[in-house]
């Protein structure tokens, strides 16, 4: 059985690529998230990507 749900994304913008590897096995996310990204995004606005934390300061915030 497959689920849609909506993707909340940190940046507004229009999806330009879909994995569809991914989209076949969706369980590759689980074994490798930065390998099977989902979609790939054009920021509406390119000023908000300045925002956003890099992987690094991310596995900080959380303590990784």
């Amino acid at each position: 059985m497959k689920a849609a749900s909506d993707i909340y994304a940190p940046v507004a913008g229009e999806i330009i690529a879909v994995n569809e590897a991914a989209t076949a096995a969706p369980e590759s996310v689980n074994a490798d998230a930065f390998d099977a990204w989902l979609f790939k995004l054009k920021p509406a606005n390119s000023d908000d990507v300045n925002g956003l934390m890099s992987a690094d300061a991310y596995k900080a915030s959380v303590g990784a």
